[in-house]
């Protein structure tokens, strides 16, 4: 009888450091006493328990699961394939989707300029308030209006580009858009306007979406509550003192906030799962090379995914289709089979497998876990087939990704390091001057350690379709007064949160967040589902029967443009 692995994964208590005594911890971390101070810090994070173990695995680079054949030519989902309408329409409060917006353009009772000024207006608002959401951090007021009225005339014309037209979207500043600079959150990055838009934008520009502007993220992505000290820290459209989640961080305020009913997010470490999940929508990041990379910062490469977050599961499925596919800017792109939507809103759950790691899914705060259970028993109900499953060497996972996306950060930023490391965060400093302290050892025994990690999932999801879990352990922490405005470092907080997502950027598996409830406070409460390689139009059908169950609450903030 095969022995089941041990569950390793622990909460732990580390420092919280902000204020006076963060800048100057970083600061020693950075100076020469660095030497002195990072190895109990490379204790408590687990780098020196991963240095001991004896992985034989060859190394794993890029998480790429290959087809047959190669693409050789740009594509994405038909639009003939696209959802014709909304899949359902979810009991309680309502999120304009892009079918809604579409209707109104063509019904006449709005027009895309009036939106873009109701719009412009409404984040100008929110920017002057005591509690200002910061979801963006950059918008160009002539050319969102230009946008606007080039729409207005096509759909006043007949001829709208596709569903897209005139629905506004908010673009991440990760990623390239005309005419914009791409900050990456910093303060320094960014000087001269991007060149040409990035492969996502580019996809969602000829659908004739109304690109927004840069929304705000955590600085470089290197964190995961989205707090900026540059750009402001964004809040939480269901509770403004609670954190949004990151990095994908102003993305899921636009989302939630009613600004937009997508917007283009990133995700090296669940950068669009927890954010979307803090904020009560839906995020998907697709399998590696699923959605180019083409025109995203080059900041953690082997773990990078591009992709939408939504307000529904349809506009979910809608933006993916727009995203996704081959590019041939992008190599890795191109071992994809064709992205597709089969079944994606077939409404019940017959003949699907959903493998729980118990241990692993009730690793989380009583009333997440509660939430999720939930869930599984109306999953149940829909069809499904619920499978107690076991996954070993997750703490080996959390350290081999935290070493992979730390040390690709450190090398992509190592050229404007001596120049520009102290006009970085307090917790970015931190965070890189650790990540520069790792070896090349370090980083190849992650790689070999994600060789094992891959073929770990790949057993269990030979076993069922897919793997659910929370997508946090806790929902969205409350803001602290002392983090404000310079930042904090709170790594037992950030372990908490990130218990669930980093396998899916280690495996390169395709994973989702969608609503599964609220806490009694009213925070949203997400739930994770992974599935095999290539296999997103399930993820896609799991999140759409959930919202068919759960009934959505609004947010303390939301604007609506089309009432």
């Amino acid at each position: 009888m095969e022995n089941k692995p041990v569950y390793d994964l622990k909460s732990v208590k580390l420092p919280y450091l902000s204020g006076g005594l963060l800048k100057l911890f970083a600061a020693l971390v950075e100076g020469p006493l660095g030497g002195l101070l990072t190895p109990s810090l490379f204790e408590s994070a687990g780098i020196n328990w991963m240095r001991k173990q004896v992985i034989d695995e060859p190394p794993t680079t890029m998480p790429i699961h290959y087809v047959d054949s190669l693409a050789d030519q740009s594509l994405s989902v038909p639009e003939k394939e696209w959802p014709r309408a909304s899949a359902i329409y979810p009991s309680g409060f309502q999120f304009a989707s892009v079918f809604d917006y579409a209707k109104a353009y063509r019904d006449g009772k709005t027009t895309p300029e009036e939106v873009a000024v109701k719009l412009l207006d409404a984040i100008d608002a929110s920017d002057s308030t005591a509690q200002p959401l910061r979801a963006m951090i950059a918008v160009d007021r002539a050319d969102v209006m230009k946008q606007a009225r080039e729409a207005t005339e096509r759909i006043k014309a007949g001829h709208p580009l596709s569903i897209f037209d005139g629905v506004p979207v908010a673009v991440k500043d990760e990623v390239d858009m005309l005419p914009y600079p791409t900050t990456v959150g910093t303060a320094f990055l960014g000087k001269s306007p991007a060149k040409e838009d990035a492969t996502i934008v580019a996809r969602m520009r000829a659908a004739g979406a109304l690109l927004i502007g840069k929304a705000n993220m955590h600085e470089i992505g290197i964190n995961v509550t989205g707090l900026n000290p540059h750009h402001g820290v964004t809040r939480n459209p269901y509770n403004p003192n609670h954190f949004t989640g990151g990095s994908s961080s102003g993305s899921a305020t636009a989302v939630a906030a009613g600004l937009v009913p997508v917007a283009i997010s990133a995700d090296g470490g669940g950068s669009i799962r927890i954010p979307a999940a803090f904020c009560g929508v839906f995020g998907l990041k697709s399998t590696f090379g699923r959605v180019s990379e083409h025109g995203a910062a080059p900041l953690c490469w082997s773990v990078a995914h591009l992709g939408p977050i939504a307000g529904t599961a349809t506009d979910t499925a809608l933006a993916y289709a727009v995203m996704a596919g081959p590019d041939l800017h992008d190599p890795n792109t191109l071992h994809q089979p064709l992205p597709s939507l089969e079944n994606w809103d077939q409404l019940n759950l017959n003949g699907l497998k959903l493998g729980i790691y118990k241990q692993w899914f009730q690793h989380a705060d009583a009333e997440v876990v509660a939430a999720c259970e939930s869930m599984l028993k109306q999953f149940e109900g829909m069809g499904a087939e619920i499978v107690e499953i076991s996954i070993p060497d997750l703490e080996l996972n959390r350290i081999a990704h935290s070493i992979t996306i730390l040390a690709e950060m450190a090398q992509a930023l190592s050229y404007t390091y001596a120049e520009h490391h102290k006009q970085h965060g307090l917790d970015v400093r931190l965070n890189l001057a650790l990540a520069r302290a790792t070896s090349s050892q370090d980083y190849l025994l992650a790689q070999r350690a994600r060789t094992r990690i891959m073929e770990n999932f790949k057993r269990a999801l030979e076993q069922v379709d897919m793997i659910l879990t929370p997508t946090t352990a806790i929902v969205a922490p409350a803001i602290p007064k002392d983090a404000l405005p310079d930042g904090n470092s709170d790594l037992s907080t950030t372990i908490e949160i990130m218990r669930f997502v980093t396998a899916g950027n280690m495996t390169g598996l395709p994973a989702i967040t969608f609503p599964a409830g609220y806490t009694k406070a009213g925070l949203p409460i997400g739930m994770q589902a992974m599935g095999r390689a290539w296999e997103e139009h399930q993820l896609l059908r799991l999140a759409v029967n959930a919202e068919k169950v759960v009934e959505r609450k609004a947010p303390q903030v939301h604007y609506r443009f089309l009432e």
